[in-house]
């Protein structure tokens, strides 16, 4: 709560020559009473103060407050999620002597401060990652300082970066053929390191769990299945090599295609570029094709998963070898034996059933024969009444 401290304050005296200004005759305007409408900032900050009874450090806080609240829900603001250590890397020294002329060969991610994330930056991360690097390299804050002489290049490798990693179908290009990953495609395991690993079967899930997750950013279809676990079912294991085997690549190497030498309108030129360009890129493809099918070959001929579905269906096979030759012993007989008797018995039933519709078709027919005598014999007795009349 703030305090109010009278201070004496004493005028210091008139200098000795002072003399008060002589009218100038000019009348001075009545007053006018004007009517204030209260608004503003500074009022509505007052009827709150009143309202709530706070004072002004209390309504300083609560303003402070409720700012990071609405910053909070609209993510804007430095505390944003996407915020959190986006741009915000070491730059080396090499990184900072980039050739603008030389943007291909330039990793974009590590320029932005995005190296962390490569593939999974959203758009909004690179728009803050941006942000962050325009307002750190910008010329206008070089300006003048002694011994720089490499003033905007940096800045220019930055707005390139931010270039083809804004627009979709290059940055697809640049993830196609990002060279932090170069080194990895050439890490693979093979088929003798994990025969030879301590523990060959979680060696195998170690080493080649990353590898098929990398591999399957590449993916046209979504979900890509991954590697698993070692208890997956036999379908869950098939279903994993038939996707594989049959896997829809979208990675293309465009972005690694040769300039057309600048200045030059030579056509012949141009076709020719475009010609060795466009075999340099099928070669690729095709290389790129016959490494992944190399390493699902590879997974295939080591995965442990295979031999214990290999193991259980041999036991079960010996198993039902085993109660087939059981069926052919005792218990084979005593189910003869069941059959025939069932078999017997039904004979018998059968016999029975047609004993008695043997009987009763005999007491129809004889019936029958009874009711035809007896019309018989009323015809005749007519026919005697008729005559004696």
């Amino acid at each position: 709560m703030a305090t109010v401290v009278d201070l004496p304050i004493v005028p210091t005296p008139l200098p000795s020559g002072w003399a008060p200004p002589s009218s100038d005759g000019k009348s001075v305007s009545p007053l006018v009473e004007r009517r204030l409408l209260p608004a503003g900032q500074a009022y509505l900050a007052h009827v709150r103060r009143a309202v709530h009874n706070l004072s002004f450090e209390e309504h300083d806080k609560h303003t402070e407050e409720e700012r990071k609240r609405l910053e909070a829900l609209n993510g804007t603001g430095a505390s944003s999620e996407d915020d959190l250590g986006v741009g915000d890397e070491e730059e080396p020294e090499d990184l900072l002597q980039l050739d603008p002329k030389e943007w291909k060969k330039q990793d974009h991610y590590a320029v932005l401060g995005l190296s962390h994330l490569r593939y999974k930056a959203t758009d909004d991360q690179i728009k803050i990652a941006h942000r962050k690097k325009v307002l750190k390299h910008h010329p206008d804050k070089k300006a003048g300082v002694a011994g720089d002489s490499n003033d905007d290049a940096f800045f220019k490798c930055i707005q390139k970066a931010f270039e083809v990693l804004t627009n979709p179908e290059r940055r697809r290009q640049f993830d196609s053929v990002d060279p932090f990953y170069d080194i990895f495609e050439t890490d693979v395991p093979s088929a003798a390191q994990v025969q030879k690993a301590k523990n060959p079967d979680k060696f195998f899930f170690d080493a080649f769990g990353p590898v098929f997750e990398r591999e399957a950013r590449f993916s046209r279809k979504q979900p890509v299945p991954l590697l698993g676990v070692y208890e997956d079912s036999k379908d869950t294991v098939e279903g994993f090599y038939d996707f594989w085997y049959n896997f829809d690549s979208w990675r293309s190497f465009e972005y690694l295609d040769k300039e057309v030498n600048e200045g030059s309108d030579n056509r012949d030129d141009k076709r020719y570029t475009e010609k060795k360009n466009k075999a340099e890129r099928a070669r690729r493809k095709k290389e790129d094709t016959a490494r992944l099918r190399g390493i699902v070959d590879t997974a295939l001929s080591v995965d442990p998963r295979i031999k214990r579905i290999r193991q259980e269906e041999k036991e079960a096979r010996e198993a039902k070898k085993k109660n087939k030759g059981q069926a052919n012993g005792v218990p084979a007989k005593q189910k003869a034996e069941e059959e025939k008797r069932k078999a017997e018995e039904e004979l018998k039933r059968k016999e029975e059933e047609e004993k008695v519709a043997r009987a009763e078709a005999k007491k129809a027919k004889a019936a029958a024969a009874n009711a035809a005598k007896k019309a018989r014999r009323q015809q005749r007795a007519a026919e005697g009444d008729g005559a004696a009349a």
